[in-house]
């Protein structure tokens, strides 16, 4: 889960937004919603995710979470919690939690390596607003030729080793490179309209091309392209010139082969068709 920040509006002085974006595993957006700037960016986070985790509870699959800092807040993890719900949440930083690493954060002895080092450590941590302590996991990174290490608290209830749990949240980042996709081939972020609620409706409208890119692109792409962006596939798929030629009895699209040849682009077609259901049959 993620949130951004962006304007709307025809001039500079239009009101900022947030947009929280709620991704599964394969890139599906599965919710999207606008909130005004100026309230904290994960408010309204309850009618984001809950009826997610709702719907696929009533499927039986299991669920688990990751999200960035904005989602950092104690409400969040009880409500997971109750539900059994595994997940991993950015923690910022603050003094207490540089006070536990404080020995990470001194410059190791030696000639620095020409690699990067990297240190975990997991603690119990209770801010005064929660319930109870948590778990909580560091990671300080040396890079070379940096003079002061690069910090990352998580937040989580996975018991699993600590460099596992950060390898699982650091999965958190391919949703960057999807709400950057989308910000390419969709322009999501451009809400341009003069109104909130319009550029709801808007937001909304561009959630479900993107994701009917994203289908196209997992369940009907061959091999030999499955790679594409979805730029590419608009710009090479979607949006090519065509000639439509109507004959008596059936019509004709000319289309050039630059892009997409005419056996991949049948493969295409016949990967869609497979898609669908199976027709009814009497009783």
């Amino acid at each position: 889960m993620a949130s951004k920040k962006t304007a709307f509006g025809t001039d500079t002085s239009a009101a900022p937004v947030t947009i929280h974006f709620l991704f599964n595993q394969h890139g599906d957006l599965e919710r999207s919603v606008l909130r005004p700037g100026n309230v904290h960016s994960a408010d309204g986070w309850e009618g984001v995710l809950k009826p997610v985790v709702a719907r696929y509870q009533r499927t039986g699959k299991t669920v688990a979470f990751r999200g960035d800092a904005a989602f950092a807040q104690p409400s969040m993890y009880e409500y997971l919690e109750s539900l059994g719900i595994e997940y991993a949440i950015r923690l910022p930083a603050n003094q207490v939690l540089q006070a536990r690493i404080a020995d990470l954060l001194t410059r190791p002895v030696g000639r620095p390596p020409h690699y990067v080092l990297r240190f975990y450590r997991s603690f119990r941590y209770g801010a005064k607003s929660w319930s109870r302590p948590r778990r909580v996991i560091a990671k300080v990174e040396w890079h070379p030729g940096e003079l002061f290490p690069r910090v990352g608290f998580i937040i989580t209830n996975l018991t699993i080793m600590s460099k596992n749990v950060v390898a699982f949240y650091n999965k958190r980042g391919t949703a960057e490179q999807w709400i950057k996709e989308g910000k390419g081939a969709i322009k999501w972020t451009r809400l341009s309209c003069r109104t909130f609620n319009a550029n709801a409706v808007r937001l909304q409208l561009h959630a479900l091309a993107y994701d009917l890119g994203n289908f196209l692109r997992t369940l009907a792409t061959p091999e030999a392209i499955a790679s594409w962006s979805l730029t590419s596939l608009r710009e090479k798929l979607i949006k090519i010139g065509a000639r439509v030629v109507s004959h008596g009895r059936y019509v004709t699209f000319q289309m050039a082969e630059v892009a997409i040849p005419r056996a991949r682009f049948a493969e295409i077609l016949n990967r869609i068709s497979a898609l669908r259901s199976p027709p009814l049959t009497a009783p």
